[in-house]
């Protein structure tokens, strides 16, 4: 893999389900247009998994998260627009997330993403037509509905 960048980061990404439908970050800018993506982000040294997720979800979703279960574990390479372009390697952490708060409505928080435009309920059913980052997502979420869980899933895409 040509320009790789040599640390490897931990990242963590929150799978909030609420009956047939699931939170996700809608997003836009640069060169990948419109997008969407699990709460979540990079876990910063010091922290626990659990307290980066807390920290990610609070900053992007506005709201704290109780942590049910870690879903699935994956490599990501993930392609930067730098001079020369680079490649970030990732492991994703997914965990399965619920809202203490039963009427959390969806928006943004104090501290979205750079690119982060709103935060929005989706119905699992339309995962797979979404333009969702990465593209995996889109049909390894509607696998929660089946229960296929626990698995380490090698490289997303």
């Amino acid at each position: 893999m040509e320009n790789l960048v040599p640390i490897i980061r931990n990242a963590v990404r929150a799978v909030v389900v609420r009956g047939e439908r699931i939170l996700l970050l809608k997003k836009n800018g640069g060169d990948r247009g419109e997008r969407y993506t699990l709460p979540g982000g990079a876990q910063e040294l010091g922290e626990t998994l659990h307290q980066a997720l807390d920290r990610e979800c609070r900053e992007e979703i506005g709201t704290k998260i109780e942590i049910v279960d870690l879903l699935y574990v994956a490599d990501f390479f993930k392609q930067r627009k730098t001079d020369p372009p680079s490649t970030r390697h990732l492991v994703e952490f997914l965990f399965l997330c619920t809202l203490p708060d039963n009427d959390y409505v969806a928006q943004n928080g104090p501290k979205p993403d750079k690119s982060q435009v709103d935060v929005i309920w989706v119905d699992v059913a339309d995962l797979e037509t979404m333009a969702m980052f990465p593209k995996a997502l889109s049909h390894l979420l509607p696998a929660l509905q089946r229960q296929q869980t626990g698995v380490y899933l090698g490289t997303l895409e």
